[in-house]
């Protein structure tokens, strides 16, 4: 995606939603480090000063991270998102824990009635990446294949709303999926029972699945301490 030239009026504001279009369409990458100021000044045909206003509002509100001496990064990919992670930062794990069984319940019941046959092998092909991720002992890989599980479960439901707000929890996710990735090495949790669940089109098997995975991990970390 090319940035345009920006009109005269109401520059800053035009500024704003051209970076936020970067961001949220994936031209700009997560973490991500944009374009320098002058380069962005150059491509947009305005000032530095009103691209340094435009980078600052979307600091604040949670897109952007200016880091002194390096640059500008990507810190979320929406508004909502930029705002969760915020709050996310001052959460306790415990509630981090809890929210996470919510959605992840509701999403494997949801999912049991709704998913078609392409999810059921996205799901399949997600969990045989966690098993060899657990086996391999690699704790970054395995945080990221368990979260793209669950992804791979929500999106299953085909609820926008559920998969937005799912996405931009993930940031919080990955530190809880970390902390419980560390603490349960004598007790790994499977998760083939979600999907068969899933597959079989059976909502209260599904729901209860996912009811207990969560169970296992929130009684496993009160029990070595992580959740004091």
């Amino acid at each position: 995606m090319s940035l345009r030239t920006a009109q005269r009026a109401s520059l800053v504001d035009q500024v704003i939603d051209q970076l936020k279009e970067q961001i949220t369409s994936g031209s700009w990458k997560l973490n991500a480090k944009i374009p320098t100021e002058t380069v962005l000044a150059e491509q947009l045909g305005v000032g530095r000063n009103t691209v340094r206003e435009a980078v600052r509002a979307l600091t604040h509100a949670g897109l952007l991270d200016c880091r002194q001496g390096d640059g500008t990064y990507v810190r979320a990919v929406s508004e909502l998102s930029g705002a969760m992670a915020r709050r996310l930062r001052a959460a306790e794990q415990l509630e981090i824990l809890e929210v996470r069984r919510a959605l992840e319940v509701e999403a494997a019941r949801l999912a049991a009635t709704r998913r078609s046959d392409s999810d059921i092998v996205n799901i399949q092909a997600a969990l045989t990446r966690r098993e060899q991720a657990w086996a391999s002992g690699d704790v970054d890989a395995f945080v990221e294949a368990d979260l793209a599980f669950h992804v791979a479960v929500v999106q299953a439901t085909h609820n926008r709303v559920l998969i937005d707000l799912y996405v931009d929890f993930s940031a919080a996710l990955r530190t809880s999926i970390a902390a419980a990735g560390g603490s349960l090495e004598q007790n790994y949790i499977p998760h083939d029972g979600i999907l068969r669940a899933i597959a079989s089109g059976d909502a209260t098997a599904a729901e209860h699945a996912g009811h207990a995975c969560m169970e296992h991990i929130l009684i496993a970390l009160t029990e070595t301490g992580e959740l004091d």
